[in-house]
């Protein structure tokens, strides 16, 4: 792909989500990414937690990719490793805290072969700490942030958040510190160290409510379907289902209730201003569903966008995907699998002028090892030590 990450070589060692979402945005964008992972088990099985290679999860995470199967437990394996480090500009890791070092794959270590090397971790809880040790996963830390104590309906106990959120978040924002890190190299010469955590990365995406406790001392609880501030915002009644409005402020307010005739709702005493209508938001979103319930969903989409009060429907997923504004993005796209035709994945949401989104991503996914060969000789192994390395069980 012509990206404008084209000249920089990665080194993947990921694993599960977090980190494959970081390196998603430097494979998406040109890098040459090289996914170093352990040989196939013999058996067949092996303890993916994102569903196998050739599986919808595992085929979004790891497209534009090319795979090296090495065994790092196996002294030849860290060699190997050692001399890929040589030509490498970024690596990117997952494990927990202390597995790197048994590899001899940790910072340390890969800075004495290449000084400025950007090398990228993610943990579950940073790499000290009391719990710097511990197994980290999303639903783990979903709850640990406090995110699941304000997610649901008040009264109906914690609930998660349908996608990993955790996960991915902690995933962008190492993404970003890996491009932070590589600008400050072109101007430093120097190479460094960024990591952050899944706890990092959600307490971080608390925002708001994190703030209203760090600044106020407030505890933010559960409010379903509505905003916690901003009153009236949430999900309504229509005849034929429910739809999202945001009318919060004395504009949007006036022209909620100018789009759909309600001038009792408008003129009530109780909602006359901001204030009001915040302490009585659970009145207020009753007599408002009195109002919504007379119009479909379509018909509030249209009339109320057409006034410049944000509304829309609420899709399922497949809803969403068909929708028209997403269709005209063209945000799912196609990467060819050598086995099984294209597959439609989910393409960055990131648009750059100088770099058009591309027709269709470069490859998908690869099953474990099928480059390791060519990527071995690419980075000027010879022939003869690939074929050793193989019969020694160190690369397949």
């Amino acid at each position: 792909m012509n990206g404008p990450l084209n000249h920089i070589r990665v080194l993947d060692l990921t694993i599960a989500r977090a980190g494959p979402t970081a390196v998603r945005l430097l494979a998406d964008w040109g890098a040459e990414v090289i996914k170093v992972e352990p040989p196939p088990r013999k058996d067949g099985k092996g303890n993916s937690v994102t569903g196998g290679r050739r599986g919808p999860d595992e085929q979004n995470l790891h497209r534009n990719k090319r795979s090296l199967a090495v065994n790092l437990k196996k002294p030849e394996g860290q060699a190997l490793f050692h001399r890929l480090v040589e030509q490498t500009d970024v690596i990117v890791e997952n494990f927990r805290s202390d597995v790197k070092y048994r590899l001899c794959v940790d910072y340390e270590t890969v800075k004495a072969i290449r000084p400025d090397i950007i090398y990228a971790s993610i943990s579950g809880f940073g790499q000290e700490g009391p719990y710097a040790t511990r197994p980290g996963v999303d639903q783990i830390i979903q709850g640990m942030s406090g995110l699941m104590s304000v997610t649901g309906e008040p009264g109906q106990g914690p609930m998660r958040v349908g996608v990993a959120i955790s996960d991915t978040s902690a995933g962008m924002f190492l993404g970003q510190g890996i491009l932070m890190a590589l600008l400050h190299r072109e101007r430093t010469g120097e190479g460094q160290w960024v990591h952050t955590s899944l706890l990092e990365a959600m307490m971080s995406k608390l925002d708001f409510q994190g703030a209203r406790y760090t600044m106020k001392g407030e505890i933010a609880g559960q409010q379903g379907n509505d905003h916690p501030t901003q009153v009236p915002m949430g999900t309504f009644e229509a005849k034929d289902g429910f739809v999202n409005i945001a009318a919060f402020g004395d504009v949007m307010w006036k022209r909620f209730c100018d789009a759909l005739k309600a001038d009792k709702l408008f003129d009530d005493p109780k909602y006359q201003s901001v204030k009001d209508r915040s302490n009585n938001h659970q009145l207020i979103k009753s007599d408002m569903n009195k109002v919504t319930s007379q119009y479909s969903v379509e018909e509030l989409v249209v009339l109320l966008n057409e006034e410049g009060v944000p509304t829309g429907p609420i899709n399922n997923i497949g809803e969403g995907f068909e929708d028209p504004q997403v269709k005209y993005l063209e945000i799912a796209k196609p990467a060819p699998h050598p086995e099984l035709g294209d597959l439609n994945l989910v393409r960055s949401p990131i648009n750059l002028s100088r770099f058009p989104q591309p027709e269709k991503f470069d490859n998908a996914a690869p099953d474990p090892g099928v480059n390791s060969e060519i990527v071995l000789k690419d980075l000027g192994i010879e022939e003869s030590q690939i074929v050793q390395l193989r019969e020694q069980g160190v690369i397949s």
